[in-house]
């Protein structure tokens, strides 16, 4: 296979993808094989860092149901995140692989308070840290963590695993002429208002000058082709 095109990334996966077709809860078939990707990016030197949705528990607001406060909500969502991270560090654990979880909420008995300098330090050490409640602020999504960390750790694209195969010109599962991208702006994203991330996200990772590249997480070894360079999925850029 190819070198490494990036060193350090930023990858983010939602939690709807770890429940697998159920849809709900954690599929540890689904994550054993996600795991096996990253176990393998990391040892070939790649510094990863990893956002973790929550959907497969709570997904805040829509949850919700107009029944509960928006900021309650999002700190629930923000707790599902937790569990997905914890269920991420054991498997990984499981595969010889150095890890720390940080958390935007402190909760000390599991995790670390996330700190940028430590998150750093544990990179260039080889270890793969997990990033959970999100921002730690209501009103902002994982996508917006994601663009955030990535930020903030210096990374050099942010991978974010879902379960769809790109971007496209509209719902691929409502328009059967809806046309995929190889590539597109984040002016474009943001003007034709496409689903790849929220608006503050995108704008986040545009003011940042940041690679977005968009795959399905449907084969995790997507995860390894990408850092070689493989035209996988779709990529967002300036």
């Amino acid at each position: 296979m190819s070198q490494l095109k990036y060193k350090r990334i930023l990858l983010k996966v939602s939690g709807e993808a770890l429940a697998g077709a159920a849809g709900r809860g954690l599929d540890f078939d689904v994550i054993e094989r996600v795991c096996d990707a990253i176990a393998r990016c990391s040892r070939e030197g790649v510094q990863v860092g990893i956002v973790v949705g929550g959907g497969n528990f709570w997904r805040g607001l829509k949850d919700g149901k107009g029944m509960q406060e928006r900021t309650r909500a999002d700190h629930m969502g923000m707790l599902a995140t937790s569990i997905n991270c914890l269920a991420l560090a054991d498997v990984l654990e499981q595969r010889g692989v150095n890890v720390r979880v940080q958390t935007a909420i402190e909760m000390r008995a599991i995790a670390e308070p996330y700190i940028r300098s430590k998150a750093i330090r544990h990179l260039e050490k080889g270890r793969v840290v997990i990033f959970g409640c999100g921002t730690g602020n209501p009103f902002f999504s994982t996508d917006t963590a994601a663009a955030l960390r990535a930020a903030e750790i210096d990374a050099d694209v942010i991978l974010l695993a879902k379960n769809v195969d790109g971007v496209y010109s509209a719902d691929p599962n409502m328009d059967p002429s809806a046309v995929k991208y190889d590539s597109i702006s984040y002016n474009d994203v943001l003007a034709q208002h496409l689903g790849v991330m929220d608006s503050t996200a995108a704008s986040l990772s545009m003011d940042n000058d940041i690679p977005v590249i968009l795959f399905a997480l449907e084969d995790p070894e997507n995860i390894v082709r990408v850092v070689h360079g493989e035209r996988i999925g779709t990529v967002v850029k300036n």
